[in-house]
């Protein structure tokens, strides 16, 4: 855990967020800033900043609870998006490895 990422924050109950799943290895909360009606973040409870085989069972589990949020945010049958932005050049603002579910209308193609 990094003492000021705001993620791991979060997962230390130091900041508030509107947690909708917990589990040993991966944490979901609303996003505060929403893009789209619904839009969660997703991300270890450990601190990294980005993907890697030394990381296989946490990432996997991030890929599967995705799916299971999607679900119960009913957002299966008309698609959604999961996007991660790695680095600066890829737009990452959070040093802190997560990925954002985005859905509840429709997002366009990537550009």
């Amino acid at each position: 855990m990094e003492k000021d990422c705001v993620l791991c924050r979060i997962v230390r109950g130091e900041i508030p967020s509107q947690l909708l799943y917990k589990d040993d290895l991966v944490m979901v909360v609303r996003d505060i800033h929403p893009r789209s009606p619904v839009h969660l973040l997703l991300f270890p409870a450990q601190h990294f900043t980005s993907p890697g085989v030394e990381r296989e069972t946490a990432l996997g589990r991030l890929m599967a609870v995705a799916g299971e949020m999607a679900v119960k945010e009913g957002v299966t049958e008309k698609g959604y998006r999961l996007v991660v932005n790695q680095g600066p050049d890829g737009g990452q603002e959070v040093a802190h490895l997560h990925m954002h579910l985005l859905g509840g209308r429709r997002l366009g193609a990537m550009g």
